[in-house]
Order: structure tokens, then C-alpha cells, then sequence
């Protein structure tokens, strides 16, 4: 197999692998074959390819360009190497947990609690798989789970957990009406932000939370958490107090919790956000009603 084919084939499978984690600084202008290869012809000449999944070879695709692909130029010597692993987390991941005949959140905590599909599972202490109302109307999404919620098992328990609560009891709902969970189920070290690998090993778990739960609304706590969902990088600011559907439940975005404890000013927005959200919950609810 050729190079170029190796590496066209390389990103389709990146593309599958993490989940649509490629991205362009900006919307692709056309798109065109050249020598076999498909690339992107961007508005900006030598669009350099961003944000790729950290562990999944960083070291040549962090930096790549289009014309790199296309002339075969500046490719690291390690692309084979790199392509084969890709290929291997591909086909190790998941591939020994059958979910899809799942009913209940008990059998899927079941089912994925010794969960070793990536890294974060072999240095965690406690898988946090979520807390709350099984058939809750509201569910709330975060990133990930820190050293507290690592010891105990459940989401949200330590400082931003409790602050968490408190906003919840501002508009109204008990953590026990709602549900709450993580885009990834084990804590990252240091509690940094999980990679896109890791990120795809726990992505259809949560996915399965929320067909199982089905709620009427989603609050998503900060980008990763919106990223995820949505499959494209977000700004803050474009998108919290707006109304957008994952597959066909309404969500809202705001910030993280911990954001909010090392950016207090962030507060009146995210208390502009779920109040607006109390509002669209409290007209849903009386509509069924009617």
C-alpha cells in the first residue's frame, strides 16, 4: 500500500477512532482529489490540522498540512508504526463489553464497572458511573471525575460538587430528582482533561446512559462535556443561554463548576443559564400536564 494511501487511510480511521476530533480553524471551502488523496482546500492556504486526539500519534499529525499529505513531504519515519497502533486501539477498545441490549442503568453499571478499555481504568480506585434518578426529567452531564469523586465512587462530592448542589437548590431540583454523570466514567491524573482516546472508550456508555434515562433536557457543564456531545470545538460565549438538541432532547451548556471556583465572575452567567433552564423545564412539564 502506498503512503499516501496509508495515510488517507489514517485519517478516516482517526476520524472513527475519536469520534469527528478533527477539526479545521475554519469551515472547509470545497473539497477535492488529488494524486488519490482526498484533502480539504480551506480559505486559508496550508490549513494546518488541530486538536487531535493527544495519545493517538501526536507527534506527526499535531502539525501536518494539507500540501504535507499531499506532496508525501515532512512525514515522520514513525507514520507506519503510528497508523498500525491506531488501528490496534480501534479494535481493543470496547471489544469486550456488548452494551446494546442493556435495560436498566443497574445492568450497564454491571456490566462496564471493571472497565479497562483505556489507561484511566487501570489507575483509578472507583469507576463513577452516575448518580441519580434513573427516570430523571433533567440530566446533568460534567467531564470527568476528580480525587474525591475517585474515593468515593459518585459524581460531583468534592468543592465543585457541592457548588453543583447549591446552584441545583437555587432553581429548585434535589440532586436525587436529577441525574448526573461524566463524559468519562475514571478520573484522568492530576484531573486534567481527558484525551480523545480516552474520551471514545466512554463515550457510548454515557450514550446509553441517556437513551436509558431518556430525560426531556441535558445540562452539560463546560466544553469538553459539549465537544463531546455535539462533535465540534465550541467558545463559551457562543454558545451557553442557547437551546440546542442532542439527538432531539433539549440541552443547554454552561460552565463547569470548577471553573466557576477559579472564576467567580463567571457566576451571573451560569446563573442566567439555569435559571433559563428552569424556565423551559417548568413550561415543558405543564405542557405535558395539559
Amino acid at each position: 500500500m502506498s503512503l499516501k494511501k496509508q495515510i488517507e487511510n489514517y485519517f478516516e480511521s482517526i476520524q472513527d477512532l475519536s469520534g469527528n476530533i478533527i477539526y479545521f480553524d475554519e469551515m472547509p471551502e470545497k473539497k477535492l482529489k488529488k494524486n488519490d488523496v482526498t484533502v480539504v482546500n480551506t480559505r486559508t492556504e496550508q490549513k494546518v490540522i488541530n486538536n487531535l486526539a493527544d495519545n493517538v500519534s501526536k507527534n506527526i499529525c499535531s502539525n501536518i498540512n494539507l500540501n504535507d499529505v499531499i506532496n508525501n513531504d515532512k512525514i515522520n519515519n514513525n507514520v507506519d508504526k503510528d497508523i498500525s497502533n491506531t488501528m490496534n486501539t480501534k479494535e481493543n477498545m470496547n471489544n469486550n463489553i456488548n452494551i446494546e441490549h442493556v435495560k436498566s442503568l443497574q445492568e450497564l453499571n454491571d456490566l462496564i464497572k471493571d472497565c479497562k478499555n483505556c489507561d484511566l481504568g487501570k489507575g483509578r480506585i472507583n469507576l463513577v458511573f452516575g448518580k441519580g434518578n434513573p427516570k430523571a426529567k433533567l440530566m446533568i452531564i460534567g467531564e470527568a471525575p476528580g480525587q474525591d469523586e475517585d474515593l468515593k465512587g459518585e459524581p460531583f462530592v468534592g468543592r465543585a460538587g457541592q457548588l453543583l448542589t447549591k446552584i441545583l437548590a437555587a432553581i429548585n431540583f434535589s440532586r436525587e430528582e436529577v441525574y448526573i454523570a461524566n463524559i468519562c466514567k475514571c478520573r484522568p491524573p492530576g484531573n486534567r482533561k481527558p484525551n480523545g482516546a480516552e474520551v471514545f472508550a466512554c463515550e457510548r456508555y454515557l450514550q446509553k446512559q441517556i437513551e436509558l434515562i431518556s430525560p426531556n433536557f441535558i445540562l452539560l457543564l463546560g466544553l469538553t462535556a459539549a465537544d463531546t456531545l455535539f462533535k465540534k470545538t465550541h467558545k463559551m460565549s457562543e454558545i451557553r443561554g442557547k437551546i440546542l438538541y442532542y439527538n432531539g432532547i433539549k440541552t443547554l451548556i454552561t460552565y463547569h463548576p470548577s471553573a466557576l471556583l477559579r472564576n467567580p465572575n463567571w457566576k451571573k452567567d451560569t446563573w442566567v443559564d439555569v435559571q433559563l433552564l428552569r424556565k423551559l423545564y417548568d413550561e415543558e412539564m405543564l405542557k405535558q400536564q395539559q
